[in-house]
């Protein structure tokens, strides 16, 4: 079929690395479990629908090293487990509670249909593991999964040290290849960081293009003949995809958007804020204080505090006039476009996953509405992939992208202001020490077995720095949300890795300590991080710089290179309050608020 251009849905799944094996219940592992329910196993059963009807689709997503990590690992699926169980008891209470409640009753039946299904999908069809799902779905062709940094780093706020960058972007390749068993064609760059010059790495690590907000394209030199509408190559040959705003302003937009529907679910009325505490009691906290059960009987119906009872088939019937309209206003944007330009015209539309099912509960229903009325209802747009379209179009034009992210204002100003800027001085000055421990023991690292304790003693500071880069503890103390939970995490990675590096510079290393930071900070336990700290020949550094490590280390000031202090680094977390619950649940509607512009 000779369609006029292509649509290319794109879903960045990303959570913070949250895992702590030290207590039995913690706040914000619900941050995944949450997810996992709501979101994530949604998506894959729309997938897997759609391939069961033989309906032609194309969808790419981005699954990160943290997320993929977590939905991996053994502790986490155990609580997991434990976490559905619970409200599956839960939903059995309120379909008794509710009996006299037509409205109510009906909507029990419908969370306990749901959690029985979401149990079922994640212990007996992907027995316990769901990257085996996204591997399923992309070794079918119908997905498309991009590769991303190790711990979402925002590359431009790390690019002080390129070994740093270099580490970022090959630990995050190297997790790929163990997951998904391929090498990713694409890449996500987190927050779509991009500066010039990262696109030299990435072609390096064999990537072959990368998503850009819409003002790094346009802005880019020369200015690109098809706008945001065509991928342009990067000197280095590297594709660059431009975020098209108008498609993205639809789903996004708090005004405009489609979630802010009346008849939608809303999210912010959840039972366990709304029932008698006694009675919701063993389903909340264990601490005592409320949180979020996913069990939501209200819509939004206006903007106001009066809420009326949700109306699943309402819902439903809005969801698909809703994904008719996107559809039907691609379908113009691409008459329009194709009539201009010489080529068929692609339009990127990114968009976080989390947003599909956990902010928008009806979002995974959309995107089923969405793929079937693309394949049946119309002749004008086809879901593509970009490595679809590289291949159908191999000659695009060259042109540089200019420094752009797709956070408020569009640069770094989020992840570099006031309240977050003091991390800095740290990271820098730990990947300068990173590079000089790589250096210090090139020749040991040659020949050494990676179970020896000195290469697990470099590897593990690698992971501490690493968990250290992430965006989220910046992105958390600029929202205002969590701000403890996330000084604590930056501030305990950073003094492990202090420790680790001070006992490796004299060579003694504490193997009990080790042990225990080994299994609290787990993520990339089979991978050598150490080695993309190491320079590219004898006598010169990751970051090509002319200096020796250890005389940049000298420039940095002598209150950056000591440990933090104001807290234990191994100090655990105790009983979190009420209203740090209530701001945990809403940090992430924060974050897709941010992302508007």
């Amino acid at each position: 079929m000779d369609y006029k251009g292509y649509l290319c849905l794109v879903l960045h799944a990303h959570l913070p690395y949250v895992r702590h094996p030290e207590e039995e219940y913690f706040l914000e592992e619900n941050w995944l479990y949450e997810a996992i329910t709501e979101t994530y196993i949604p998506l894959i059963e729309v997938y897997d629908r759609l391939v069961k009807d033989g309906v032609d689709f194309r969808i790419t997503m981005s699954l990160t090293p943290p997320l993929a990590s977590m939905l991996k690992d053994p502790l986490l699926q155990e609580r997991y487990l434990r976490h559905i169980d619970k409200l599956i008891e839960l939903a059995e209470k309120e379909i008794e509670r509710t009996g006299f409640e037509p409205l109510y009753h009906g909507l029990a039946l419908m969370y306990h249909r749901r959690f029985v299904e979401a149990r079922d999908v994640f212990v007996h069809k992907y027995k316990r593991d769901l990257t085996t799902a996204f591997k399923k779905f992309q070794n079918l062709g119908v997905l498309e999964v991009a590769a991303s940094c190790a711990t979402h780093g925002f590359l431009p706020n790390l690019r002080v040290n390129e070994s740093d960058v270099r580490a970022q972007i090959f630990t995050g390749i190297d997790n790929y290849r163990k997951v998904f068993g391929r090498d990713p064609k694409g890449f996500w760059l987190p927050e779509c960081g991009y500066y010039p010059g990262v696109d030299k790495i990435l072609k390096e690590a064999g990537i072959r293009y990368f998503f850009i907000d819409s003002h790094g394209i346009l802005n880019a030199d020369p200015v690109p003949r098809y706008s945001v509408y065509a991928p342009v190559y990067c000197p280095t040959g590297v594709a660059a995809f431009g975020r098209d705003w108008e498609s993205s302003k639809q789903v996004w937009s708090s005004k405009e958007g489609y979630p802010g529907d009346p008849d939608y679910r809303e999210y912010y009325r959840d039972i366990g804020y709304e029932l008698e505490y006694d009675y919701i009691k063993p389903y909340i906290h264990h601490c005592g204080f409320r949180i979020n059960t996913g069990m939501k009987y209200w819509r939004i119906t206006g903007n106001t505090e009066y809420k009326e009872a949700y109306r699943p088939d309402w819902a439903r019937e809005k969801a698909a006039t809703h994904a008719g309209n996107f559809m039907f206003n691609r379908e113009k944007q691409v008459e329009h476009l194709s009539a201009h330009i010489d080529r068929k015209p692609i339009i990127i539309a990114p968009y976080d996953a989390e947003l599909f099912g956990h902010w928008w509960f009806e979002g995974p229903m959309w995107i089923d509405f969405l793929a079937r009325k693309m394949a049946y209802d119309q002749k004008t747009v086809r879901l593509i992939t970009p490595t679809e379209y590289l291949r159908e179009y191999p000659t695009n034009q060259m042109s540089l992208p200019s420094a752009s992210s797709w956070g408020w204002k569009g640069y770094s100003e989020f992840w570099l202001e006031g309240g977050n800027d003091w991390l800095y001085p740290h990271l820098h000055a730990a990947g300068r020490r990173m590079v000089r421990l790589a250096e210090k023991y090139r020749s040991f690292l040659k020949t050494a077995s990676k179970r020896t304790l000195i290469r697990r003693a470099l590897n593990q500071a690698a992971r501490e720095l690493l968990l250290a880069e992430a965006s989220d503890w910046p992105f958390i103390m600029k929202t205002g949300t969590m701000v403890p939970y996330a000084h604590k995490r930056f501030k305990s990675h950073i003094s492990r890795f202090t420790r680790l590096y001070e006992d490796l510079m004299k060579g003694q290393v504490d193997g009990d300590w080790l042990r225990e930071v080994e299994w609290r900070d787990n993520i990339f336990s089979d991978l050598d991080c150490v080695s993309y700290y190491l320079s590219k020949t004898e006598g010169q550094t990751a970051s090509e710089s002319k200096e020796h490590p250890e005389s940049c280390e000298k420039r940095i000031p002598e209150e950056f290179m000591r440990p933090i202090s104001g807290i234990k680094a191994e100090k655990t977390t105790g009983p979190r309050t009420k209203m740090a619950a209530f701001h945990a649940t809403k940090s992430r509607e924060r974050r897709k608020a941010v992302l508007v512009s």
